[in-house]
């Protein structure tokens, strides 16, 4: 009896020992294979030094941005940033809120992009099927996907906007970096008949001038943020904003989109 008991304590120590060893091998090779996403996945960097804000050739992809809205409706409102405005503080003149009071009853059926029209300011961020963002050093390019493949120029080489720029989808865009961070001045819109500056319709006026910031804290995520000044629409400037997933594999196809196409699944209202 006391030599079985002997011989059940020396396998019990002998599977402990083993159990001991997987799990330390086991955790050797999962930090290894950590390490090994961790490198393969960092921020990347293009030829001119700047952070990346495109897919890479390993990982091919770009940018979507179907959540989000610059003010928080609900707390911690998912995609939005963290600093985002609770809606009741967002500074409207009367006529602004009573309009994006009466969009987002309609549930956003009036909504331009759904007739095709291209989509300036934040709207664009919210276009289906992605969007690429191509640094060509002294020209910033936006590309949209899902929606009538316009795209939008940004100058980077130090120019000032023109003293009466001709109005137009996206404005007149300048930029620079502030560190890994690419900033964005823009003036020159059409007026609000023409798009809404968000997919959640807030109003506009030829008066807006936005300043929009992109980052990219970590492979997986693009950070926007835009603020907003407009004084024929808005009391105060304000800014809002939200996070841009990485959609591995998710590069641009033909996708035809142009005025006068239907879209009935969205087109719930009187067309334009």
């Amino acid at each position: 009896m006391t030599r079985v008991n002997s011989v059940n304590r020396m396998q019990g120590l002998k599977a402990w020992v083993a159990g001991i060893t997987w799990f330390a091998v086991s955790a050797a090779l999962a930090q290894d294979d950590t390490a090994a996403t961790a490198e393969t996945r960092a921020i990347p960097r293009n030829e001119f030094g700047h952070i990346s804000l495109a897919g890479t050739r390993e990982h091919p992809g770009n940018w979507n941005g179907l959540l989000g809205s610059l003010a928080n409706r609900s707390p911690n409102q998912r995609g939005n940033l963290p600093e985002n405005l609770p809606y009741e503080q967002v500074p409207f003149q009367p006529w602004a809120r009573d309009l994006h009071a009466q969009r987002s009853a309609e549930g956003g059926a009036t909504d331009p992009h759904t007739r095709c029209k291209p989509s300036g300011g934040a709207r664009m961020f919210h276009t289906p099927y992605g969007l690429e963002i191509l640094d060509q050093g002294d020209t910033v390019f936006i590309i949209g996907v899902g929606s009538p493949h316009s795209w939008r120029q940004i100058f980077m080489d130090g120019r000032p906007h023109p003293q009466n720029p001709t109005p137009g989808w996206y404005g007149h865009s300048v930029g620079h970096w502030e560190g890994d961070t690419l900033v964005v001045d823009t003036v020159g819109f059409l007026g609000d008949d023409k798009f809404w500056i968000t997919r959640d319709g807030y109003p506009h006026t030829t008066d807006l001038h936005t300043i929009e910031r992109f980052s990219r804290p970590d492979f997986d995520t693009l950070r926007y943020e835009i603020t907003i000044d407009d004084p024929g629409a808005y009391t105060a400037s304000w800014t809002g904003g939200w996070f841009l997933t990485f959609g591995e594999g998710n590069v641009p196809f033909d996708y035809l989109c142009q005025e006068n196409n239907l879209d009935p699944e969205r087109m719930l209202g009187t067309d334009q």
